[in-house]
Parts: C-alpha cells; structure tokens; sequence
C-alpha cells in the first residue's frame, strides 16, 4: 500500500498526467480487499476505485450477485465520464475481472442518469429508467438494486451507494433527496444531488432484446420451443445465470483496459500466474458446457458462448499489457538493471522459531526484538488484524514489560510519533517489512497462520456444485443430514421453472438424493 500510494503520487505530479494515476491488478479478490485496507491506512486522502470479477465460475447457471454488479457498474460509470483527476486516483481490479470483456464505454456512460433537488422530473420517468435497468420492485427497500413506490415517495438503493435513499416528489417535482436507515426506514442525511448508474450490465429494452433473439439464433440456430432463456429475454424477463450471454445484448464489448486509458498499470507477484491459470479455466468450463450440449443427458439445455466472445484471449491478454507503462511488483530480489526499482524493503522477522520451542516465549521474544529495533533508531509498528486484537496486543505486550504503547489509524500519525513509543495499528498484512528507518510487524509473524487469518465465508451452494469435478462416479460421500451415500454424478433438474445443477446420490434400498 506504502509503495503504491507514492508511485500514485509520482505519476500524478508530472506535467502531462493521466487522469487515472495507476491501475493495480491483483491476483485475486481477497488481496484486492486487502490492498484497498492498506491504502486506506497508508494513504486514506487517495481516492481509490475498486472493480471485482463477477462472484460466480465461467459458464455458471447462476448470476454475479447483484452486490458485485453494483459496484463493478459503479465504477465503470464513473471512469466513462471521468476526465481529469486533483488528486492521484487509484483503481484497483483482479485478473478474473480485467480478463472479461465489459459493456461499451460510451453505453455505461449514456446509461448513467442524474438527478436533484428541484428538479422537474416525473417519478414514473425514474421507475422506467429502474425497470429497465433491472432493478427490483419491493414492499421495502433492503438490498442495492431494490426500489419501492409509496405514493409520492420513491424509496430506491442504488448501485454504490452503503444507505438507501428516498425520493419526495410534489407533483412532477423533486423536492428532496435523503438517505435512509434500512432497518429502522429512518431518514439521515440531505443530499443535494445523486448519480444512479444501472444494476446490471445490459438493459431489457426492445433494442437489446431484438439483439439478443438475432444474435442467439445466429450463434446455436433456430431454439427449441423449451428453451427458457430465450423465451425470457423475449418476454423480457430476468432468467437466471442470462448474464454469462452478456454480449449478445451489446452492439460492441470493450474491456477495463479501454476505460483506463493511458493509465500506468501495475500488477502483483503471482498475476501473469493467476491471468494462465484463469485462461485454463475458462477453457475447460467452456468445454464440458459444449460436451454436454452435443451429448445431452436431460434437463435444460445449455448453450455456452465461444470464450472469445466473454473474455480477451491469451494473446490478447499479453498484447494489453504491453501497450503501455506496466510495473510488475516482486517480492524478490532482482540483478540491478535500468528497468528496475528497488523499493528498500525486506521480509521482517517471523517468530515461527519461539512459538516452536516449548521453552520459549514468544511474546518476550517480540518485545526484545522491537527494543533491538528502537535501539537501530528505526519506528515500529505492530500490525493486526482487528480492534479486538490489537486490544489483546496490547494487553500482551504490557504484561511483558514494553511501554510506550500507542495506537495508531494512519500513516500520517507513525510519521508523527517518536521512535521510543512501539505503535499498535488495525492494517491486516500477511508479513511484516523492514526499511532503513522503520518495521512493521504483522499479528501473523507473532501468531501465526492458523491464529490469524479472518473466519472464511461459508461456502456458496453455487461454489460447492462448480467443485463436483473432484468427484468421480462411484465416490462414497457423506451429506450432512443423510450420511454416507455413493456419488452416480450430475444431474439438471427444472426447479420452479428454473434449471439447476443437482448431485445424485444413491443410499440403501434403491433411494435416492438430488
């Protein structure tokens, strides 16, 4: 974060800057959330603009949830109209999402609509625009992409946006804007204007729908009278999973690299890695959806989009990073050349010896060591996951004689304070770092892995299904509820007039497990 914010900084004082100062892609989304807490400590003043990959596989039946949606329209939004940046703006992404084509840049910025105070403007106007941007009519509004209409009110939760907002009309007039608590419906802030962006990345208008039915029969030919995606799109209904046929929705697709620009890129350690395995992926999803289209076995249907259509190609991927200012971040040391910078940082120390040794303590270790530093005239800082640990940091620390504790919320603040006083910050890093003047120590050198790491989200039904390659036919399993029953494979059942994709299980007695 230390690095990327000064290079931001960098490139944003010279004489002809890029309006966007530096595009990061991660090898993933964890580090991308990661790389965004770090900028908010070493650099909160920066603004910084996340875009995720869509939260589902290549190929699924499933749709990004609209979370996700939301925020990758939100930042694509403000790119498209983005001309010109006061302060260094930082946009930060993942392989898996700079890999997948996007709609057209001047689409997402057409599709945009603003809106404000005293404006006239008839709600049934703004309905229509919601409506066709797929957002969903509700009693109460809860989740972004939600809208509900009490006669002169028009209560929405935009994309973007962490509150929902209330709209008051007199007439054909807005009189006011105020976002609101969606548990309590209690009004909070004024607001003198706001940016609505779309909750989807395609509209069900005629125009889009006409495109799609062409573009649909030209690719698979003439559908078959089940064929429920196509009859939705025509009906124009929202069908699940209808996001991965994207493109044939569009007149052109771009990518993020069109909306960043002549933006300087700069991407992680284990991203080229990341960007071959995804290209695999890809591949092999692609593969068995045709597989099982040329050789049905029940169930609907499903017809993939030949990969080049959803996402640039390998040697796309390649010839887009070479077109213009790239960095490439290593964690290792490199022969000295031209073309390489040395940011005078190193690995800090790990206390995985002292939690070893049985005869050690490893918290009396840690306050040696930082004494040893402070003695090196270097600052240092204590870096956890969370308030409670560092409030148990803290506890610790003093119970084995290290005063001069202090807490710390930005990088401002540890350049403020005196080198005697050990600093305690909230910035989740894996490891810790040393420079010529300061060292972080990260709560996993002092615990370790297995103490530290944040509780993992429970596994999506759609994340355990997309895994069902790891079974072969025959495997003994074990269900939750049922016990121990035998994996025969995958099947396609029509639930609620929607396809899903179901295991089937086999138990004594000839019963049987979807």
């Amino acid at each position: 974060g230390l690095v990327i914010s000064d290079l931001a900084r960098a490139i944003a004082a010279r004489p002809k800057k890029p309006a966007i100062s530096l595009a990061v892609v991660c090898r993933d989304g964890p580090r991308m959330q990661q790389l965004a807490r770090s900028l908010e400590f070493f650099a909160p003043d920066l603004p910084v603009l996340q875009f995720p990959a869509w939260d589902c596989q290549p190929y699924d039946r499933v749709s990004p949830h609209g979370g996700v949606l939301a925020q990758r329209l939100t930042t694509l939004a403000r790119l498209a109209r983005l001309t010109g940046s006061d302060k260094p703006l930082i946009v930060l992404t993942t392989v898996n999402a700079i890999v997948q084509r996007v709609p057209a840049r001047s689409v997402v910025a057409a599709q945009a609509l603003s809106v404000a105070p005293g404006q006239v403007v008839p709600m049934d106007s703004i309905v229509a625009w919601l409506e066709h941007n797929l957002y969903t009519r509700s009693s109460t509004v809860r989740e972004p992409g939600e809208y509900a209409v009490r006669g002169g009110i028009l209560d929405l939760f935009p994309a973007g946006l962490d509150q929902p907002v209330r709209f008051d009309f007199f007439g054909d007039s807005l009189e006011s804007i105020r976002s609101f608590d969606a548990e309590t419906q209690r009004t909070l802030l004024d607001m003198r204007s706001l940016d609505l962006v779309p909750i989807s990345e395609f509209q069900l208008v005629t125009e889009t729908i006409r495109r799609f039915r062409m573009g649909y029969v030209a690719e698979f030919g003439a559908p078959s009278p089940d064929d429920q995606l196509y009859e939705a799109v025509t009906e124009g209904r929202r069908h699940p999973g209808m996001e991965h046929w994207l493109p044939l929705f569009q007149e052109r697709m771009d990518t993020l690299f069109d909306y960043l620009g002549d933006a300087p890129v700069a991407i992680e350690p284990q991203g080229e890695d990341a960007a071959r395995e995804r290209f695999k992926q890809i591949a092999d999803y692609y593969d068995a959806r045709r597989e099982a289209m040329d050789h049905p076995g029940g169930g609907a249907i499903y017809k993939p989009l030949p990969p080049d259509r959803l996402y640039l190609t390998e040697a796309e991927w390649t010839e887009r990073l070479g077109e213009g200012a790239l960095a490439r971040f290593t964690p290792f040391a490199v022969p000295d050349d031209a073309g390489v910078f040395d940011a005078g940082a190193r690995a800090g120390r790990n206390f995985a010896p002292e939690r070893n040794d049985s005869n050690a303590n490893v918290f009396e270790a840690v306050v040696a060591h930082i004494h040893a530093l402070q003695a090196q005239r270097k600052k240092v800082v204590v870096a956890l996951w969370s308030e409670g640990s560092r409030d148990r940091m803290r506890s610790m620390l003093a119970d084995h004689k290290l005063v001069n504790l202090t807490s710390v919320n930005a990088w401002r603040t540890v350049q403020a304070t005196p080198r005697n006083e050990a600093m305690l910050a909230v910035l989740g890093m894996e490891s810790g770092f040393e420079t010529a003047d300061i060292a972080v120590i990260s709560e996993q050198d002092i615990l370790g892995d297995r103490l530290v790491r944040p509780r993992k989200a429970s596994r999506k039904l759609e994340n355990f299904i997309s895994e069902v390659t790891s079974l072969a036919t025959g495997d003994l399993v074990v269900h939750v509820e049922h016990g121990i029953g035998r994996f025969i494979g995958l099947q396609t059942l029509e639930v609620s007039g929607a396809p899903h994709d179901c295991l089937e299980l086999h138990y004594a007695a000839e019963t049987k497990l979807f």
